[in-house]
């Protein structure tokens, strides 16, 4: 498997094809491997084919394609299909790249921020109410504080160990450290979020180059392996969401870890979507690592920074380090980082300590898609 980053953070000059070829030629670097081994490709967001267009530009001509696209959790779906396609012998190895210029693009008017994704469809009937996507998250978080009695406190948790994993993070895009009492003097963006508990936006693209075990030998990196995977989808229309406070992780990651073979006291490391501060709460609940409306008291005393309980969003997540669009293959790349012990000084997590330190072993994986509407979750081992 081979991982990579194209330039990320505020990126002026350059196109979204142009970071998409950064990225692939990096991961493909990274690999050892040469690019005449890549027959099938997945790619989402660019393009009126996605992902010929894409395959064109970097000069590929797959055999095999995806062009999923449920949101944020699109890579992980990808992910699961490509390493069932490979394990079928339908492909040998598979490019997922992506790349996108929007923060570039709406400082240059070339685009406009699309907040209520449209009236068409079923969505008609909540659009003319100005029901955008931040204000389906917020409806969910406020929900979760109705039953649960989480609290704002513990939501802006989140927001500040992201952003303490983001400190030892060189590419992250914010570093300085932020408090609690911070986030929630902040602006209102929709109640009950703040500025800092919603993800910040940048340029950036990466790739992750999936396959065949008769490579292995070839690699130039420590392998990574794709223990289980699982998918799932929800709802588009809130009215059709039996519960604000379940997400589809909660199917997802009962897939995933089942195809693994292990379970949530097996993990290392958490890389969890975090648009908003809930979406990482609500779906460290439904991965199983504590129970429903605990995730409140969960995520108070550092568990989720670099030296905690789960080390979740090593690299500061969308929240701090980048979020260009659909960041769920971001997640994928910092997770590999992590198993191989190559996230460098300050920022690669351990296990154990003392004389019995070691490397993580186990890693999930969990992209979400719209608002809520979608979950892929990987279980990656090394």
């Amino acid at each position: 498997m081979g991982v990579a980053l194209s330039d990320c953070g505020r990126v002026d000059d350059a196109t979204a094809y142009a970071l998409h070829a950064q990225a692939a030629r990096r991961a493909l670097a990274d690999s050892g491997l040469g690019r005449e081994v890549i027959d099938g490709i997945a790619s989402a967001g660019l393009g009126t084919l996605a992902p010929a267009e894409v395959a064109e530009y970097l000069g590929l001509r797959p055999r095999w394609v995806d062009s999923t696209s449920v949101g944020g959790s699109t890579w992980e779906v990808m992910a699961a299909h490509a390493a069932d396609a490979i394990a079928a012998g339908h492909a040998n190895a598979v490019l997922l790249v992506y790349g996108s210029t929007a923060r570039a693009d709406l400082k240059a008017r070339r685009r406009t921020a699309n907040l209520s994704f449209g009236a068409g469809g079923p969505l008609q009937f909540e659009a003319p109410y100005g029901h955008t996507l931040i204000a389906k998250y917020a409806m969910a978080a406020r929900r979760h504080m109705y039953e649960y009695g989480t609290t704002l406190e513990q939501l802006a948790q989140v927001a500040v160990q992201t952003r303490a994993n983001a400190a030892a993070n060189p590419e992250a895009m914010y570093r300085d450290p932020i408090t609690v009492d911070e986030v929630l003097s902040g602006p209102m963006i929709a109640d009950p979020f703040t500025k800092l508990h919603c993800c910040i936006r940048s340029d950036g693209g990466c790739a992750v180059l999936l396959a065949a075990e008769e490579y292995v030998t070839d690699c130039a990196s420590t392998p990574v392996w794709v223990l289980g995977t699982g998918e799932h989808v929800s709802h588009t229309t809130m009215s059709e969401w039996a519960d604000f406070t379940v997400s589809p992780a909660a199917v997802s990651g009962r897939l995933a870890f089942e195809r693994a073979g292990v379970g949530p006291a097996d993990v290392d490391i958490a890389e969890i979507y975090d648009a908003f501060t809930y979406m990482t709460l609500v779906t460290l609940e439904d991965l199983g690592f504590c129970a429903k409306g605990e995730g409140g008291a969960f995520v108070e005393k550092g568990r989720l920074q670099l030296d905690g309980e789960l080390p979740t969003n090593t690299d500061g997540g969308g929240l701090s380090a980048q979020h260009p669009g659909m960041r769920g293959l971001f997640l994928l790349v910092e997770a590999v980082r992590q198993l191989r012990g190559e996230a460098g000084e300050g920022r690669q997590v351990w296990r154990g300590e003392g004389g019995r330190r070691r490397l993580p072993e186990v890693a999930v994986v969990s992209g979400t898609g719209g608002w809520f509407c979608s979950s892929g979750t990987v279980v990656l081992g090394r």
